[in-house]
């Protein structure tokens, strides 16, 4: 059954790219202006960078900034969401500060991180964090906070630490909830990072798009584009490969919540 669904999740992908190639060429086709060159051209440009070596540059460097961004985010967001979720003390003293600072618009605070940390890889990489690390925290203190209270009582009355409660209840509880976090804030974070890489850069994504585009060179700006969304794509689709690997209890698309680990399941 889950080698059908691969099949046909990559079918239905095949099929959806093919029709926006389709439509790409005829817009193409009819409109006739320079700024909109034909899916044909951009194709045998993205062969020919990547046969030259040219592309590999700037894909791997957003994609470092992309991996370096969410680990650190994790890292912070889970023991911070997590301690609010289980500590009731914890979540009093900092939902506030949560509460404060989640709304503010990210990109508006680039000035001050770029004031901090410079031009260099660290903004991009902080930018990235800053957005991530919101969603990952408000996400898993709420699924730690819908775990069963009596899942709690009955491990404690075991003489389960705090240390278990985490490792065999509250983190594969969360699971579902962090992955859906990262897909939530996953776009966000690759449209801050194409800005973040027009300052102060020489490889990325971000910075081969507009140096395309300032040299009026569209073929390659598109080309860009086509990558950079390619490489959003491969990144969703590694986090969904991820959850099927890690949620195993419940399947993808499922609603969840922190009945999703079973007592039996976390004394095990």
């Amino acid at each position: 059954m889950a080698m059908k669904k691969l099949r046909f999740s990559g079918d239905t992908t095949l099929w959806a790219f093919i029709a926006l190639l389709v439509f790409w060429y005829l817009f193409s086709v009819t409109l006739k202006v320079a700024f909109l060159p034909s899916p044909v051209a951009v194709l045998q440009n993205i062969f020919f960078h990547f046969i030259s070596g040219g592309m590999y540059l700037h894909l791997f460097a957003s994609l470092g900034r992309i991996a370096a961004g969410i680990a650190i985010s994790l890292l912070i967001g889970l023991a911070i969401g997590l301690s609010m979720g289980y500590f009731p003390r914890f979540d009093e003293v900092f939902s506030p500060l949560v509460y404060l600072l989640y709304p503010i618009p990210k990109i508006a605070l680039l000035p001050l991180v770029m004031l901090i940390c410079g031009l260099g890889e660290a903004a991009k990489v902080t930018m990235i964090v800053l957005i991530v690390v919101f969603q990952v925290t408000v996400s898993s203190r709420d699924a730690a906070k819908a775990i069963p209270q009596e899942t709690y009582a009955c491990l404690k009355v075991l003489g389960a630490s705090h240390k278990t409660m985490f490792r065999r209840v509250v983190f594969p509880a969360t699971l579902p909830a962090i992955f859906s976090s990262l897909r939530v804030s996953m776009g966000t974070a690759l449209s801050v990072l194409f800005f973040t890489e027009t300052f102060g850069a020489r490889y990325g994504m971000g910075y081969y798009i507009m140096n395309s585009w300032t040299r009026v060179n569209y073929v390659d700006m598109f080309t860009g584009i086509v990558l950079l969304g390619l490489l959003g794509y491969v990144l969703f689709a590694v986090i969904d490969g991820l959850y099927l690997r890690c949620c195993r209890w419940q399947p993808l698309g499922e609603k969840h919540g922190g009945e999703g680990v079973s007592l039996e399941r976390s004394v095990k």
